[in-house]
């Protein structure tokens, strides 16, 4: 019985790009490991951008940074 957490930043990922990632995954386990769609359960957890850090700044400043056109 697999279990799959998929964890992006909610940034306005589509219903349906939601849907492709969770047949992706399902698709994955079963052609690579044999697994039971009926039994494969996939997550998605969406993050605020304030809540997820890379290199010591959250996403959210990150994007704002990337928007103006300034380095890191």
């Amino acid at each position: 019985m697999p279990y799959v957490k998929i964890q992006i930043t909610r940034e306005g990922a589509t219903r349906d790009q939601k849907a492709q990632l969770i047949r992706g995954a399902t698709d994955l386990l079963v052609h690579v490991l044999d697994k039971d769609p009926a039994t494969t359960f996939v997550v998605i957890e969406e993050v605020e951008t304030d809540h997820w850090g890379i290199a010591g700044e959250t996403v959210a400043v990150l994007r704002e940074r990337a928007k103006r056109g300034t380095g890191p």
